[in-house]
């Protein structure tokens, strides 16, 4: 349409620009996700966009936040320490910002909730749905698969996208001993709490486990984003990545045997 820029890099939407705002496909969802953002505005998070309701195509109307997004291969300046610590932080604002929020009581969310529902969580923070600005995040965008559940769900998924917790087989993934250390820091720039930084890797390995699981009932069920990923070998990855988290031992920071799967190629993505 004129005067609509597309938005590259979604996975699943089409997704455009329109002067100051940003328009995307609704869903079921939409009203909680909007509700959620007025919360924000309201508690004073600057780190998400507005919403402005839906345009006369029935699209939601979002703010455009300026900065840059990331995708893989990832840029440098998204792997430093001090881009990690700030992604922590950020997450543990708007994590503290949804603990007041009134959640609809017809709220209907793209996952289930997970129990404890303590927060609510974005559902996928990742490099892609993260804008930086000189280097250092200042937002967190799409937020379609926001639902409630505990803070550790949220916060183990993020550090496995930015430590990031891959496999050392695929490319650019840095060595097991890197990836505990900065696991360590961003546990410590979030604040989480000794029973979180105990069930932060397994929990890791059973988000992964719910995302390979929704990804092949979608592409099952016909969705073409979802079969694409399969087909990519998404899944696969995934698979490897989980297999490589319950080898390594997190505490000792040792690999207990060397006969780890290894795969090529870097992270898919989810968005």
């Amino acid at each position: 349409m004129p005067g609509e820029e597309v938005l590259t890099g979604g996975g699943v939407n089409h997704v455009v620009r329109v002067n100051d705002t940003v328009r995307r496909p609704v869903g079921p969802w939409t009203p909680a996700v909007h509700a959620l953002l007025r919360h924000l505005v309201a508690w004073g998070f600057t780190g998400a966009p507005k919403g402005h309701g839906l345009d006369a195509r029935g699209r939601e109307v979002l703010d455009f936040v300026p900065g840059e997004t990331a995708d893989y291969p990832l840029p440098g300046w998204v792997r430093t320490d001090e881009a990690l610590v700030a992604v922590a932080r950020l997450l543990r604002e708007y994590h503290d910002a949804t603990v007041a929020f009134p959640v609809p009581a017809d709220a209907a969310w793209y996952f289930p909730p997970v129990e404890p529902a303590e927060v609510i969580c974005h559902g996928d923070i990742a490099p892609y749905n993260c804008v930086f600005r000189d280097g250092l995040p200042v937002a967190f965008i799409d937020f379609d698969t926001a639902h409630p559940g505990p803070r550790v769900w949220d916060v183990a998924y993020a550090a496995y996208r930015f430590v990031p917790l891959n496999d050392p087989g695929h490319d650019g993934a840095c060595p097991v001993e890197e990836q505990a250390r900065r696991l360590r820091l961003f546990a410590d720039a979030y604040g989480l709490g000794d029973d979180d930084r105990a069930a932060l890797v397994e929990t890791a390995r059973a988000r992964l486990a719910h995302l390979v699981r929704f990804m092949r009932e979608r592409a099952a069920a016909g969705d073409a984003a979802f079969a694409g990923h399969v087909a990519r070998g998404d899944d696969r990855f995934y698979e490897t990545d989980m297999a490589h988290l319950a080898t390594f031992d997190w505490v000792t920071s040792r690999t207990p045997r060397s006969d780890r799967p290894g795969a090529d190629g870097g992270p898919p993505r989810t968005g």
